[in-house]
């Protein structure tokens, strides 16, 4: 066998080993590289980076879209993405409920913060019931600490509000951020009627390290929005990525430090949500959401303006019936590493949290 026949052969072999995602679901000229990374769980994750540079994806751990009793999990990576092992359960829920919503982040002193709140099957004395495909009512959110990488926590029950100032009832999402003066900023949405009514969006924010919150604030003039991202621009300006429900996303900028959000506008129309923010090394902003329509999948736009102005939407990834909720970091190599959820990929007919690997330089700036 000649040389050249063997250089192929090999080439060929590594090509399925890897199993690369085809010019659809990438960026052309990206070594983009889908990734099952948690079989069996519907997973809605949020990534964050421990200190020592792991990665740690914070999830719920059954296949179902809420429907049934479970956990929220962490599941760790020390290889960029490539595998992903169970480090430890947060907040194990209680009989008759699950523990599936979450907002999570650093302190501004390394302690790792999920604030884990989720839906009771049955009704709960005193409190109001709502009428939801996830169950009778919304729990009380715990916020739930660990000072030692994720391994053990400390759960407080009662420091995170439940009730929101519109009547209706809490849920955290998202990113926990550091405002200017040390502050930490959290997203959480009220449920105030059926599912897809009755939504608006608070700002909770802590002056001790998590320990508290405080009276949640409102997001403008946010109504009917929910599952929101928060990212902090630096210099007392963040920007605030909110679910329309089914009608996309509308960007919210603040420039005092997150306590007032006087302007919006639409970044992604239709059923394209929810969003998440990070800054990439070459100081452009990142947006990734679920793409819901026909061909469904994640999609990225860029920004070089801080938020002002965006790209047109760039494939990651394609899935088959529910799925989205991507979450993005950039790895020391430079590359994204960006999961999700989905019903389907090509890797795996069910539910899974699943990785994209890519290369956002091939984009243009």
């Amino acid at each position: 066998m000649n040389l050249y026949i063997k250089t192929l052969l090999s080439f060929l072999s590594a090509l399925t080993l890897v199993s690369p995602l085809s010019a659809a679901d990438a960026p052309k000229g990206s070594p983009a590289k889908l990734i099952l990374a948690v079989k069996d769980v519907a997973a809605w994750p949020n990534l964050n980076r421990l200190p020592d540079g792991t990665f740690v994806a914070t999830i719920f751990n059954k296949p179902s879209h809420g429907q049934v009793e479970g956990d929220v999990e962490c599941w760790a990576s020390k290889d960029g993405g490539l595998s992903w092992t169970l480090a430890s359960t947060p907040a194990r829920h209680e009989p008759g409920t699950n523990r599936m919503n979450v907002t999570v982040g650093l302190a501004k002193n390394g302690d790792f913060l999920v604030i884990a709140s989720g839906w009771s099957f049955k009704e709960v004395e005193g409190q109001k019931v709502l009428k939801s495909q996830f169950g009778k009512t919304i729990l009380q959110p715990w916020v739930c600490r660990s000072k030692d990488g994720c391994k053990t926590w400390q759960v407080d029950k009662t420091a995170f509000p439940l009730d929101a100032p519109d009547g209706g009832l809490l849920i955290p999402y998202g990113d926990i951020k550091i405002a200017d003066n040390g502050d930490l900023l959290a997203s959480a949405y009220s449920a105030n009627g059926p599912a897809g009514k009755d939504y608006h969006v608070y700002i909770c924010r802590s002056t001790d390290d998590g320990v508290t919150w405080g009276v949640p604030t409102p997001l403008g003039a946010s109504q009917n929005c929910n599952e929101t991202a928060l990212f902090h621009l630096g210099k007392g300006r963040w920007l605030a990525a909110a679910r329309e429900n089914e009608k996309g996303i509308w960007l919210y900028s603040s420039h005092d430090d997150g306590r007032t959000w006087p302007s919006r506008v639409k970044i992604a129309d239709g059923p394209r949500y929810p969003a998440h923010i990070m800054r990439l090394n070459d100081n452009r902003l990142l947006v990734t959401y679920g793409n819901r329509t026909k061909n469904k999948g994640v999609d990225a736009v860029f920004s070089s303006d801080e938020g002002k102005t965006w790209t047109k939407p760039q494939r990651l990834a394609n899935f088959e019936g529910d799925g989205g909720y991507p979450a993005s970091l950039q790895r020391p190599d430079g590359k994204v590493l960006t999961v999700f959820y989905a019903k389907k990929t090509q890797l795996y007919d069910g539910y899974q949290m699943a990785a994209v690997i890519w290369d956002p330089s091939v984009i243009k700036k």
